[in-house]
């Protein structure tokens, strides 16, 4: 996963990098926020180069935007944008998780079991960081499971472009809806490739179409 522990000895600038793409990810910057290179400097505690450095290659992955008077932003999606990432994804992920099922262990079930409870558990609390790492870690920690480098490579590129829209769903109380984690989970149990693909496609589909309406995208 993405979270780096802390007996980890990356250079600087690929920590730097991690942890702002994090907070892309996760919703600690909300699409159209307008930050400054100096306040993210602070917030990461890092230098100037490699922040700088961590922008130039989130910017170039489309992650982030940069603007004038030294400020960057995670950009706002538009409808046609949605609609490419719509479709990429529905053939991506059901693909990662029918090749997932046969791979699939008794402890990795545990493991997205216990990931979606924590999601829950988020849902409730109204907690939108946590709420968008738990979601982040529920697909990725199945989709690792495929074994499959440059799908997963794919995939990680396309959720780094939607994930952080999804905050504007839990902040509009727009989560409400069919729990797919909990088909795919039953799927998974149940040794069922297709079923479980199945409810990844119409997760990845209910979670953009509540992406469009919180933004008012027809």
């Amino acid at each position: 996963m993405d979270t780096i522990p802390a007996s980890a000895r990356l250079p600087e600038h690929e920590t730097t990098y991690r942890r702002l793409r994090e907070m892309i990810l996760f919703g600690v910057l909300a699409p159209g926020q307008k930050v400054t290179i100096q306040g993210i400097v602070r917030a990461l505690g890092s230098g100037m180069t490699p922040v700088r450095e961590a922008i130039r290659r989130l910017t170039a992955e489309g992650a982030l935007t940069l603007h004038e008077n030294r400020r960057v932003s995670v950009p706002r999606l538009a409808a046609t944008q949605l609609d490419e990432l719509a479709f990429a994804r529905q053939l991506l992920e059901p693909q990662l998780a029918r090749m997932a099922q046969a791979r699939m262990t008794q402890a990795t079930i545990e493991a997205l079991t216990e990931i979606d409870s924590q999601l829950d558990r988020a849902i409730e609390a109204g907690d939108v960081p946590a709420y968008l790492a738990c979601n982040y870690r529920f697909h990725f920690t199945l989709y690792e499971a495929a074994e499959a480098p440059i799908l997963l490579a794919l995939t990680q590129s396309l959720w780094l472009r939607f994930g952080p829209s999804l905050r504007v769903v839990i902040e509009s109380g727009g989560h409400a809806g069919p729990d797919r984690h909990r088909d795919g989970l039953r799927a998974l149990r149940a040794g069922d490739p297709e079923a479980l693909a199945e409810a990844i496609a119409a997760d990845a589909g209910q979670g953009l179409e509540r992406v469009r309406a919180a933004l008012g995208e027809n």
